[in-house]
């Protein structure tokens, strides 16, 4: 079963910026949609940004505008370019399959704080 890492979380300031990645341990080739999912403390995992094999993305309302999903198939690895962060955004982000099919990573996390 393929295997997801995630990386690039941390602290950053109200309207500023961050660059997740998620690497597969195996071709992303194979998968259709992969999605980015955001798990803020006491809530449930829900969806951020897909993106299909040939790059048409989609997104959350909350985050429209202000993140950008992308894949490197070559690289097995999809991003999440997040701008304009927002005090709300802060959680534990993951990649997965849309529909999930693989095992939750660890996730990274982001906090957004002044």
């Amino acid at each position: 079963q393929v295997q997801l890492v995630e990386s690039g979380g941390g602290l950053v300031q109200p309207g500023g910026s961050l660059r997740l990645s998620c690497t597969a341990s195996e071709s992303l080739v194979s998968i259709s949609t992969m999605g980015w999912y955001l798990q803020a403390p006491g809530k449930q995992r829900e969806l951020v940004a897909q993106i299909t094999r040939n790059g048409r993305a989609n997104y959350a309302d909350f985050v429209k505008g202000r993140f950008t999903i992308s894949r490197d198939n070559a690289k097995n690895t999809v991003y999440l370019q997040m701008s304009s962060l927002k005090p709300e955004d802060t959680a534990v982000y993951y990649c997965n399959a849309y529909p999930p099919i693989a095992s939750w990573g660890q996730g990274t996390q982001v906090t957004v704080s002044a």
